[in-house]
């Protein structure tokens, strides 16, 4: 791995952290705009660039919220690892769509099942709208501005692509 590519997943990284910043208000908590760098990350980069981007920049994230879900935090940083891996090879076979409803049902719906075992069938019910929105939202803002940050990165930033992973 290039040196190159490490910054980017570095700051791609940060920025998921700098996303949970900025917060909408929502049931449980707040819903955040950190998972679009790590999605950004994994149409850009591929999928273990994505999944690194993304379960770093959750544990980040989580940190600076105080880590209210204790070491449950390193579950769900997994999960959105995952989850951006996924996208990123739906993502780079064209299927954007897919690759955003993937996302969107997975760390919506999916993602927190664990939780109903460990912390209570009310715990899931209540958190699922509150990630419903985040993860639409997240997902939508990937959705509109990846293909345009694509081409601006291509074209300008990176000609030897030499870091960048194709996609249709």
């Amino acid at each position: 791995m290039s040196n190159k590519k490490i910054a980017w997943i570095a700051m791609l990284t940060a920025l998921s952290a700098v996303g949970a910043a900025i917060k909408v208000p929502a049931i449980i908590g707040s819903v955040a705009l950190d998972s679009f760098p790590a999605l950004l990350a994994a149409a850009l980069l591929g999928g273990p660039a994505g999944a690194a981007a993304g379960g770093l920049g959750h544990l980040l994230s989580a940190l600076f919220g105080g880590m209210p879900l204790g070491p449950l935090h390193f579950l769900v940083a997994m999960e959105m690892a995952l989850l951006a891996f996924l996208y990123s090879h739906l993502y780079r076979k064209g299927r954007r769509w897919l690759a955003s409803l993937l996302f969107i049902a997975g760390n919506s719906i999916a993602a927190p099942v664990p939780f109903m075992f460990i912390l209570g069938e009310a715990f899931y019910l209540a958190i699922v709208p509150s990630l419903l929105l985040g993860s639409t939202l997240n997902a939508v803002l990937a959705f509109v501005v990846i293909p345009k940050i694509a081409r601006i990165v291509e074209n300008t930033l990176l000609k030897k692509r030499d870091i960048l992973v194709k996609f249709k």
